[in-house]
């Protein structure tokens, strides 16, 4: 196990799953187009959802490069990274409108796993990243999910802790 490889994947996952947030946050509605352009699926639900935005999508992936840089890895893992970020994260939100849960509605474990496992299991493809990395980075970014939640609900940050 590489702990300071991991703490830098580890760190970019974050970046790349909270810049969609934080956009939203600084430009509001602006240029916040749903990424599946308002498509029902036959159950009725949206694909992704109208919180699944391009803006989202495009600034974590352009600006999860840079922060790779600044940490002292390639902008090519921080392209990786931010690509299979939202990869999993999209995976999710389309796994989640197919069970009936609305866009703010959480799913624990569906929300976290594949926007932390599958950027890491894409990460071995530009740098050594073993099965164990794989598996206490998903498991540390499962726990520090919900630990965060929990404290910005209290904190009255967000609407539900997990």
């Amino acid at each position: 196990m590489q702990p300071l490889l991991l703490f830098q994947l580890l760190v970019l996952i974050v970046l790349a799953n909270a810049i969609p947030v934080l956009a939203k946050k600084v430009f509001g509605s602006a240029a916040a187009w749903p990424l599946d352009g308002g498509v029902r699926l036959s159950d009725g639900q949206p694909l992704l959802g109208a919180s699944k935005t391009l803006r989202g999508v495009v600034l974590a992936v352009l600006l999860t490069p840079v922060g790779a840089m600044l940490i002292g890895l390639t902008w090519q893992v921080g392209l990786v990274v931010a690509g299979s970020a939202m990869a999993g994260d999209l995976l999710s939100s389309f796994l989640k409108r197919r069970m009936g849960l609305r866009p703010s509605d959480q799913a624990m474990g569906l929300d976290q796993l594949p926007e932390s496992l599958l950027p890491l299991f894409a990460a071995r493809w530009l740098l050594p990243v073993t099965l164990v990395d794989v598996v206490v980075g998903t498991v540390l970014f499962f726990v520090g999910s919900v630990l965060v939640s929990r404290l910005l609900f209290k904190l009255n940050l967000r609407d539900k802790p997990y």
